[in-house]
């Protein structure tokens, strides 16, 4: 299993998932920096400029599955700098890997209000609609875009984005109380690390997944169920 992005909130949640499952062999964790997990199966890939993965292309090769949880808020940013880092980035890894994996399961973690139709008026939506169309393309073995709305912090993971982190300060006495009230529109880290893991084993009948999609593969298809 390949992850990029595993020290994130959402990427740790992802590593997690891979760790613990039985049918995960191996995990190569690939970034700027490592992960601060110390695992049998699990090998860090430093890459400094992760716009250019030609030189490590051996090690990126022989992988039934890449999660792909890398991301950037766009607040403060400008559409080129967004763009850059998000759709740029992205699909020039993809394109790298469909070609050195071409039974690929290519599982990218977007966002909910995301645009497909790249028209509309938020610049990080349509940014991220033209991301996922663009990904969707490409000749994977199969593609899955997740689209989660409010996701809950488990197993003592943090955001790496201050103003998260104390948003979800502020609301931890009551994120419980709203995991259980909105089972379809809000999810953990632990779930979504889960949900990941079923699309890459069994896929999904959809290829874009909104939260309640998301939830709905849990309820059904989860094997620990």
């Amino acid at each position: 299993m390949l992850i990029f992005g595993a020290t994130g909130m959402v990427g740790q949640g992802a590593l997690r998932a891979c760790l613990a499952a039985q049918d995960v062999e191996a995990v190569m964790a690939v970034g700027r920096t490592a992960t601060d997990t110390t695992h049998p199966k699990l090998h860090n890939l430093l890459v400094p400029d992760l716009f250019d993965v030609t030189t490590y292309e051996s090690q990126l090769t022989g992988f039934d599955a890449c999660l792909f949880c890398l991301g950037v808020t766009s607040a403060g940013m400008t559409e080129e700098a967004y763009t850059r880092l998000t759709l740029t980035l992205t699909t020039a890894v993809a394109e790298r890997l469909a070609q050195l994996n071409p039974t690929m399961a290519f599982i990218y973690v977007s966002g909910s209000g995301t645009d497909s139709t790249e028209r509309g008026r938020s610049m990080w939506a349509r940014v991220k609609g033209r991301t996922e169309n663009l990904l969707l393309q490409m000749p994977f073995r199969a593609a899955y875009m997740l689209r989660p709305g409010f996701i809950v912090p488990l197993d003592g993971i943090k955001s790496k984005t201050r103003s998260y982190r104390i948003f979800y300060s502020v609301l931890s006495p009551i994120l419980p109380l709203l995991h259980s009230a909105f089972p379809k529109w809000i999810l953990t880290t632990r779930e979504l690390g889960e949900a990941m893991l079923i699309l890459a084993r069994s896929g999904a009948p959809k290829q874009v997944l909104e939260a309640a999609d998301i939830r709905d593969l849990l309820n059904t298809k989860n094997p620990r169920k």
